[in-house]
This record gives structure tokens, sequence and C-alpha cells, in this order.
């Protein structure tokens, strides 16, 4: 009987153990774990994808417009990854989860600064899977092109229903982010009527590797001062103990190439702009100059959350935008599988974004107005050939 009972108890030890470290192994290899599941199975090449956008229509865009007068900028901006993966390399445009994700936290929390400024255009994409994010697979990166294919088609829209005049800006967060420094440039880089009508372009988590700006990006530069315009605005965060998140971001990460591909940005260098002292500066901002962090989940329309001050330190180092761990805890990122590849649902410099955008774009519109007053440069002067003198005849001899 003492025999039984110690082979009963051995046994239930003994699976018990086998629990605990099978529990173990799922939580060290959870993101693998949950990488797997997200892999769509079917390479991109074959892969049939969902239906995209008309852009010439409303139903194409969360938001489109309006606008109000001949003066008033306009806003065009991108969302980041909502959907993880799993059935489709690409989202479909009418994926609830995603769609909710989008209009409930993305367009209130980083859409909703730049809104202030003028008319806001956001429009619908087949977002890349957060599953292309987290592996440099061709097929992931085929995946990227293809969502930056629907953008695109969604800029050429938007610069039609603006207008050839009206001031513009750029902005996105996380994978929108990314497409954002695609269309600077292959479109807005080379084109200098885009250029001259750019107040700024904001990208938010998102690497913009500084080899850009002696190749693709030559005739565009970083925002280096607050009174800058036509420029380059961009961060991403973390805190200095978030190592994993750093080495993501620093390393693993992929980015354009000059030759407008994609490759890793470890070793090319990162653009940093702090958005505390709206400047490109490796200078300390103490959190009493922090404006305020929004966390708008759920928010519509104009209604905002009071901004919360004061919150973050923030210094570029190497690149990445360090901060301090905030005082409000909903201020905080969640913990949430792959959270180093995703965009937090609160923004931490949601008013410091909001007073510099209202600058670069006030700043913009005097500049045009001041360029609007130059004479037009001189066309090309154009040799002319010695003509014989004609005298002209005295009517006195007729």
């Amino acid at each position: 009987m003492l025999r039984k009972s110690l082979t009963f108890w051995i046994t239930v030890s003994g699976a018990a153990a086998f629990l605990i470290l099978l529990s173990l192994a799922s939580w060290v290899f959870r993101d693998r774990v949950f990488q797997t599941f997200q892999d769509p199975g079917v390479p991109f090449q074959t892969y049939t994808p969902p239906d995209g956008a008309d852009y010439s229509d409303a139903s194409g865009w969360y938001a489109y417009g309006p606008l109000i007068d001949e003066s008033q900028p306009a806003i065009f901006f991108l969302h980041s990854t909502t959907y993880t993966g799993g059935a489709n390399w690409v989202a479909e445009l009418d994926k609830e989860s995603a769609v909710e994700a989008v209009e409930q936290v993305i367009l209130p929390n980083y859409a909703a600064p730049f809104a202030q400024s003028g008319a806001l255009y956001a429009p619908r994409y087949r977002q890349a899977a957060l599953y292309a994010f987290m592996n440099n697979r061709e097929d992931s990166i085929l995946a990227r092109e293809f969502a930056h294919a629907d953008i695109h088609r969604a800029f050429d829209a938007f610069l039609t229903q603006i207008g050839p005049d009206r001031p513009f800006v750029l902005a996105g967060v996380g994978q929108g982010g990314m497409h954002v420094l695609g269309l600077l440039m292959q479109e807005v880089s080379g084109d200098e009527a885009l250029i001259k009508r750019l107040a700024a372009a904001y990208i938010i988590d998102a690497p913009v590797p500084l080899d850009l700006f002696t190749a693709a990006l030559t005739p565009l530069r970083p925002c280096e001062t607050e009174s800058d315009v036509r420029c380059v605005h961009a961060h991403s965060w973390a805190h200095p103990t978030e190592e994993r998140r750093l080495r993501v971001m620093t390393e693993r990460m992929m980015s354009w190439t000059p030759t407008q591909g994609f490759d890793r940005v470890e070793g090319r260098g990162l653009l940093c702009t702090n958005p505390v002292l709206s400047a490109r500066t490796e200078e300390y901002a103490p959190a009493r100059l922090h404006r305020g962090a929004v966390a708008a989940e759920g928010f519509t329309g104009d209604a905002t959350p009071a901004p919360m001050g004061n919150q973050t330190s923030a210094q570029c180092v190497d690149g990445i935008l360090l901060t301090e761990r905030t005082r409000s805890r909903v201020l905080r990122r969640p913990d949430r599988l792959a959270e180093e590849y995703r965009v937090p649902p609160f923004n931490l410099f949601y008013e410091d974004l909001r007073v510099d955008a209202a600058r670069r774009v006030f700043n913009l519109q005097a500049v045009l107005l001041e360029e609007a007053r130059w004479a037009p440069p001189f066309d090309d002067v154009e040799e002319v050939e010695e003509a014989p003198v004609v005298p002209i005849p005295d009517r006195a001899q007729y």
C-alpha cells in the first residue's frame, strides 16, 4: 500500500514538474509561438490578396476632410499596424478588429494632434500584418511593398482632392511611418512643387536611417529647429530598461534603403527629433518641459481628454528617444505579445506634437506669403543675332 502511494505521488509530482516546465518554456518562447500562429502558411507569390479601396470615394478613407476654404492646410495620416496576421499577409479592409483598433485607438491618439492644424485625410489600406514586421523574410518584405502600393494610390488621390497649391502635412505612426518615409523618397523629394507645400513630415515609431538624406532624401532635411519647415521630424521612443525593444529598433528592424529597397537599420544611424524640444538635438529635456500625453482610446470627433503634462523627460541617444517611467499607469506599455513591434494605445507626446505641427504649418504659410512677393525668375537668356540697321526713308523726299 505504501509503495502504491509513493508511486502515485511520484507520478503526480513528475506530472506537475512537467507542466511547470512546459508553462515556463511557453512563457520564455511565447513570442516565437505567437509568431508561428500568425504565419499565413502560403508564399506571398501565390497568395491572393483581398480587394483594395476606392480612393475616389469617401468610403476608401477613415477620414476625408472636408476642406473648408482655399487656405486651409491638409493632413495626410497613415495608421499603424492593427492586424496581427494568421489568415492573410495583408489585412482585409473590413477586418472588424483591425478597423476598430484604427478608429478607437490610433486616430484619436495619433491623428488627432495633427488634425487640429488642417483637414484630416486618413486612407484605409491593406496593411501588412504584424507578422510581416516580426521577421525579415522575403514574403514579409513583399507584403510591406504591397501595402505601400495602396499608399501611393491614396496619396495621388489626396493630391488631386486638395489641389495644386494647398499646404500639407504628412504623418504616420508605426507601419504608417514607414509608408510616409517611402512617399518622401519616391514622390515628394523629386518634386519641387510638393516640397514647397510641405510643412513637415512626421514619422513616429518607425526608423529613419540617416544615409537616406545623402541619397533619396537629399532635397529634404531633418527638422533641426522648431522654426524649420519642409523637413522631416522623426522619433522612436523607449525606456532605457526596455532592452528587447531597443535591440529591435536599432538592429532587427528594416527600413528603406537609398536604392528604395529594404534592409536592416543596424549601423546606418537613425534620425531622432526630440518632440519636447521640437529640435534635432541630444540635449536633455526635463519632465517639466513635457507638454502632455493623452490616452484617448474610444474618443471620437473633437472630444479629447486633457493632456497629462510633466510625465516624462526625453533625450535622443544614438538615434533613439529615451524616456523615463511615467507617473500615470495608463501611459505605460501594456503587456502584450510582440509589444516591441506595436504602437501603444496612448500618445506620450500628443500635446508636444500638436503644438509642433501648428507652429510649422503657421511658419510655412508665412514663408509662402513672403515667397509670393518675390519677382518670378527670368527665363533662360536667348541670344539674338545682329541684324543690319535699315534706315527709315525721309518722307520729305516723297
